[in-house]
């Protein structure tokens, strides 16, 4: 699969880990699943606690158990 054409976050750890082990197609699902997270818990990218919280959870997502939705969320269904 494609990689990523730059890196996220440059200077930061992550970022570069990130650009090393993650398609450009798993990139987008985290995209996806960052946005519900941003919309479910209210998230002011402004605040070091929201920016680290998401920071904590992409890694969740990509190299440790997977970063699960908030417990109230509930997904709509596709058709």
């Amino acid at each position: 699969m494609d990689g990523l054409s730059e890196v996220p976050f440059e200077g930061h750890p992550l970022g570069q880990r990130i650009y090393d082990n993650v398609s450009k197609q798993a990139w987008g699902m985290w995209v996806e699943h960052m946005k519900m997270l941003m919309n479910e818990y209210r998230l002011n990218l402004g605040t070091k606690e929201a920016q680290e919280f998401l920071l904590g959870q992409m890694e969740q997502y990509f190299f440790g158990e997977g970063s699960a939705p908030p417990p109230e969320f509930v997904a709509t269904p596709q058709h």
